[in-house]
């Protein structure tokens, strides 16, 4: 933006005094800058203002869905007073802050605030922007498109049932509604992680222990450990029949399909059924992004954290869930420029690290472990370390043709693609460092 400036004796009268008495032509160059700079800053803060508000459309839908399943003063709400907000961050959901004005009276216990999720592309295809995209993703789903919408609507479906019991067992949020594009959820006043906090041996303690308590749930959902390698053979399918438009997609697309990634999945089956891991109710997508730091208890010894997000959970291998949380000690995804995360390989944690989530883990999910003897302690924790870190090399590959399937359907702005190398390049120097 361009700024017309006065000359100083086009200037107020009181800034015409203080230029002459303060050096003249300087300082008039020295306040036209800072007037700039405040311009600047304005302007920035006008373009994130416009960032935070979704859609018209996105809006319309938002204040909808709160009037007809939120009660008290929602159901008397006039849009124009609806206030919403974009939360950023989501990899693969669509995030809104909506809440009542600050001058509105409620009518009883109803919440002046809740998140509204929209589910992503791999769950439903009907909440993304522009003809151009929805024509992609109907051709490359055309194929299976009837039987990948009732796995969708399964996955929904089970997601939700999920979240509602964890919400009654006060294992998260509160459900307060559920429609095919997604839900209403409780509102925490509450920050996530940060990468780096994963570290930190309190939190790392209570992770391994909310993750415990996690796996110790009985749930109403097939116990067969499907999940993992029916979800990778899907999205391995869909890797391999994807055409993409854009030449440096197609470029970092044929370098990894150069692996030879169906023998290399073979594989890794292959090593990952000749390993011991018990099945258990896994969360299987425990990032910062999806652990809470609570307001007003961050400095309390325990029970500042709740876990979030759960629609990857299912029984799974125990290994796949620690090995995973441990791989994303090595993603930040705050970078506020494009591919919109940072890797860095040094920062999975050491065997120190390692073995103090496992012995908080196996405090809080084996009663009397503590009590165990050095080497019989010993021993479990070794059995563990190879079982999370052959695990580990699983997260990669699930994650990396996650991501490769994200670039051809997400309309959320992250670099997709460049996720899906750095994973395959995580993968393949974690699996040299095991010695595989």
């Amino acid at each position: 933006m361009k700024t017309k400036f006065a000359c100083a004796d086009e200037l107020p009268n009181s800034l015409g005094l203080l230029i002459s008495s303060a050096g003249g032509l300087v300082t008039g160059q020295r306040i036209a800058e800072s007037v700039v700079a405040e311009n600047r800053e304005k302007e920035e803060e006008n373009l994130r203002a416009k960032e935070d508000e979704p859609d018209a459309r996105t809006r319309r839908k938002a204040y909808r869905w709160c009037k007809e399943f939120l009660p008290g003063a929602w159901r008397f709400l006039e849009e124009e007073r609806f206030h919403i907000s974009v939360i950023r961050g989501g990899l693969s959901n669509m995030l809104f802050h909506c809440s009542l004005p600050e001058d509105e009276v409620c009518f009883g216990n109803e919440p002046r605030s809740v998140l509204l999720r929209l589910y992503g592309a791999i769950l439903q295809m009907s909440c993304n922007k522009g003809e151009n995209q929805e024509t992609q993703r109907e051709n490359f789903f055309q194929v299976t498109s009837m039987h990948s919408l009732r796995r969708g609507a399964a996955a929904m479906v089970m997601e939700s049932v999920m979240f509602a019991i964890l919400a009654e067992r006060s294992l998260g949020p509160k459900l307060y509604g559920i429609f095919p594009q997604g839900r209403l959820e409780q509102f925490i006043p509450s920050r996530k992680l940060e990468t780096e906090e994963l570290g930190l041996p309190d939190i790392s303690a209570e992770i391994a222990q909310k993750m415990a308590r996690f796996h110790d749930m009985s749930m109403p959902f097939n116990k067969e450990p499907k999940w993992l390698f029916g979800t990778m053979e899907k999205y391995l399918k869909q890797v391999l029949k994807i055409k993409f438009t854009r030449e440096s997609h197609t470029r970092k697309l044929n370098k990894l399909l150069s692996y030879n990634l169906p023998k290399e999945m073979t594989n890794l089956r292959a090593l990952l059924e000749a390993t011991q891991s018990p099945v258990v109710f896994c969360h299987n997508d425990c990032q910062e992004g999806n652990i809470l730091l609570l307001d007003g208890r961050e400095n309390s010894e325990k029970q500042k954290l709740m876990l979030i997000d759960f629609e990857y959970s299912s029984y799974n291998y125990r290994g796949f869930d620690i090995g995973n949380h441990f791989c994303e000690w090595i993603y930040d995804y705050t970078y506020q420029n494009f591919p919109f995360f940072k890797a860095n390989f040094s920062n999975y944690p050491t065997k120190k690290q390692q073995l103090h989530f496992i012995s908080s883990y196996m405090a809080e999910f084996q009663p009397g472990f503590e009590n165990l003897s050095n080497e019989e302690r010993s021993i479990v924790e070794n059995e563990m370390l190879i079982e999370i870190n052959r695990f580990a090399l699983a997260s990669h590959f699930f994650w990396g043709l996650w991501s490769i399937v994200q670039a051809k359907i997400s309309s959320i702005e992250f670099g997709y693609m460049e996720y899906a190398m750095a994973r395959f390049e995580a993968y393949f120097l974690h699996k040299k460092k095991l010695g595989l």
